[in-house]
């Protein structure tokens, strides 16, 4: 071999060691990186901050990326003085285009993190928490980044924003009249998050639609209720506007309404059955007496003397309502039986006049 042969090797071989000790550099980067971003979240963990928390476990993932990404690209320029590639001249738009992923990546995870911690955090001290108005903020700007990072992307990559814009608004009227139920969705679930008639967790239903059940998810498009009976119902968000919503999750009282009839023989203890009933419900801890309450005969029924009971309980859980009620018309049944009456039940009587007669005569 040649000393010029030799020099050359040596030459190639250096390059070559150039870009191991590069790609090895990245390696020992990177895992110090990691090391220490979990040193600091085991740290950061004990403290009552949550932001902390949300900026480490988010940084992770997209910092390794940049690290390798810069590693690469200075590798790739070793290589590309060495081999005059064609290749090179791409290198660094892609190594801007992905910088803007990495960045983009780690702002989306951030959002997505400190959601979370935020939500959890509050439920655990107690505080009350508007989770739909998290939820709606959250997606407004995880779109802002992306939209921002798309634009920044395109002209990072040498397209003009300005044209970009030009060619979107004249697109935007074409791409509206194809995607209009789309876009009434989207408007439809914006109402929903700005006038707020319902939130995650309440119970929903329409009285113009076959809808009932607990929003579990409001999306731009859609709202997932999961019906009572567990199945998941998805409902477009255009069809709120056009529809009346109830929500009673919201409301201050549940309210008992019954009739109930005593036998026309117990019409004297009327009066007496009514006060004590009135009395009882005055008295009684479950029933708001500063609502409207209301105890009076009202109906000479077909085989009863009718008389109604409408209350307000204080709870406006359903199945603790249902206790209450079952608790009220069974004091109320006991009130009946203490005043020697009884609740009347559909009867007939047949009057017969004393005048007929009922003759036998003997076969012929």
């Amino acid at each position: 071999m040649s000393d010029f042969e030799f020099l050359n090797l040596n030459k190639e071989s250096i390059w070559i060691a150039q870009m191991f000790l590069v790609v090895f550099g990245v390696l020992v980067l990177d895992f110090i990186q990691r090391k220490m971003t979990n040193r600091l979240a085991r740290k950061f963990k004990k403290t009552k901050n949550y932001w902390d928390d949300a900026f480490l476990h988010s940084i992770k993932k997209p910092i390794s990326l940049i690290i390798w990404v810069l590693g690469l690209s200075f590798a790739a320029h070793i290589a590309g003085g060495k081999t005059d590639s064609s290749l090179v001249a791409y290198v660094d738009p892609v190594n801007d285009v992905l910088i803007i992923v990495a960045i983009t990546w780690f702002l989306i995870r951030f959002i997505k993190h400190a959601e979370a911690n935020i939500i959890e955090s509050r439920e655990a001290q107690g505080d009350p928490v508007d989770i739909t108005t998290m939820d709606a903020v959250a997606k407004l700007l995880r779109l802002s980044i992306t939209i921002t990072a798309a634009l920044v992307t395109l002209q990072t990559l040498g397209f003009s924003v300005s044209g970009v814009l030009a060619f979107g608004g004249v697109g935007g009227i074409a791409v509206g009249f194809a995607a209009r139920d789309l876009l009434a969705n989207f408007f439809g679930g914006l109402m929903v998050y700005l006038d707020r008639p319902f939130s995650v967790g309440d119970w929903i239903r329409s009285p113009d639609r076959n809808i009932e059940g607990t929003v579990e998810k409001i999306g731009w498009r859609q709202t997932m209720i999961r019906t009572f009976d567990k199945r998941p119902l998805y409902v477009p968000n255009a069809t709120f506007t056009n529809v009346a919503v109830e929500n009673p999750s919201r409301m201050t009282h549940r309210r008992i309404y019954e009739t109930i009839g005593v036998r026309y023989d117990d019409a004297d203890k009327m009066e007496s059955i009514v006060n004590s009933i009135e009395k009882m419900l005055l008295n009684h801890p479950d029933i708001d007496s500063a609502q409207t309450l209301i105890v009076n005969f009202n109906k000479f029924a077909a085989s009863s003397l009718d008389f109604f009971v409408y209350t307000f309980t204080r709870t406006t859980n359903w199945v603790e309502y249902h206790e209450v009620k079952q608790d009220v018309l069974l004091r109320i049944y006991k009130i009946i039986i203490e005043h020697n009456a009884e609740v009347a039940f559909p009867t007939s009587t047949v009057h017969v006049p004393e005048e007929i007669r009922i003759e036998q005569h003997a076969n012929l």
